[in-house]
């Protein structure tokens, strides 16, 4: 426990100390707060989220903007490959000894450490990051002993759907109709809704409720140990534990709401980054032809700016008032994310204050 909570407090001390950066003088909450620099689309070069409606309620909404200031779909229109403006095919394979590696865009939903299940709203007009509800409440992962919260900085690959309609033929189960989802293990404490670049390290095949539900292991680019990790059986060397306490996070994390464990393919085995890239490669050819009405959708919305050829692409108008039809800003003294931690699980309930000085 006391472990635990350790890691829980150098977390918020990292996530205060980006929120402070982030926030300007004094205490004042931003609602629209820019994110780092991007290497992608000279024209997507500068990225900044809007928040709609009041943080940690049912309403909340994290929108996206580019750096022309037009809203966009996180799910369609940020390119999945950093660094060129082609859409051009994942490399099956590429040799880590000449310093060439393929490299992703990741957009963070939830932050480690944290407990709120942030996640892109997939059903919802441009997409934005919302907090899962369930059962008319909003949902927070348990705290699976000895950790504290999500182990990772954890969200997806912009541009791939897991087709639900699809069966893969090593997992014998159909996808679980959500972009891939990333862990990413490298020693920063993200935010929701950074775009970071990573590579691809490896990959687990869990089993969701009959679904097949992908997990991307990756690194940021930018991490310290990201120069000594390329692959799968480095993340063993380098970070010894990190992938047993990463199968049996997913193992039992929905144990605590009455739900039997979650099962692995491959015998809970890790794939490596060869095997993890193919994997995106599909999903990445899944999405297009979703954007393309060559897919049945269903409740998906399709909805993007940037996808110039897709039938689903709308004007920077539509999209401005597609933002606008959501909730206003909150304002007074309301909460703002970044500003505030909530942790909750069936055995503890933590709310914690910081950057805001709150008693």
């Amino acid at each position: 426990m006391r472990a635990g909570l350790g890691q829980a407090l150098r977390g918020l001390l990292l996530l205060s100390a980006r929120s402070c950066s982030c926030s300007g003088a004094g205490r004042r909450r931003r609602l629209v707060q820019p994110l780092p620099r991007c290497s992608w689309l000279s024209t997507m070069a500068q990225c900044s989220t809007e928040q709609r409606g009041r943080p940690h309620s049912p309403e909340y909404r994290l929108y996206f903007k580019n750096a022309e200031g037009k809203y966009i779909s996180p799910f369609h229109d940020i390119p999945l490959f950093a660094g060129s403006k082609e859409d051009k095919e994942v490399p099956a394979k590429r040799s880590k000894t000449n310093g060439s590696e393929v490299v992703f865009n990741m957009v963070v939903e939830v932050p480690r450490w944290s407990n709120a299940k942030m996640e892109i709203a997939t059903k919802e007009p441009l997409n934005p990051i919302k907090q899962d509800i369930k059962r008319g409440k909003l949902r927070y992962v348990a705290n699976i002993f000895p950790h504290k919260g999500y182990i990772w900085n954890y969200g997806a690959l912009p541009q791939t759907w897991e087709d639900p309609h699809h069966k893969d033929k090593d997992t014998g189960c159909c996808g679980d109709n959500d972009p891939i989802d990333v862990c990413e293990i490298g020693t920063k404490v993200h935010s929701p809704g950074e775009i970071i670049q990573v590579k691809v390290l490896g990959v687990m095949a869990l089993i969701d409720e009959g679904e097949t539900d992908w997990k991307i292991i990756a690194i940021s680019v930018d991490d310290p140990e990201a120069q000594k990790i390329h692959d799968i059986d480095d993340v063993k060397k380098h970070k010894p534990g990190y992938l047993e306490a990463t199968a049996e996070w997913f193992r039992l994390y929905k144990v605590p709401d009455d739900k039997p464990e979650n099962q692995f393919a491959f015998n809970g085995e890790f794939k490596d980054k060869d095997f993890a890239v193919e994997i995106i490669k599909s999903t990445h050819e899944y999405w297009k032809a979703l954007l393309h009405k060559k897919a049945e959708a269903g409740a998906i919305k399709c909805t993007n700016v940037l996808v110039h050829d897709s039938p689903f692409c709308c004007s920077e108008e539509d999209a401005r008032l597609i933002v606008q039809s959501a909730p206003p800003p909150a304002s007074g003294d309301s909460v703002s994310a970044e500003g505030t931690v909530y942790c909750y699980s069936k055995w503890q309930h933590v709310f914690l204050f910081h950057l805001l000085g709150k008693k």
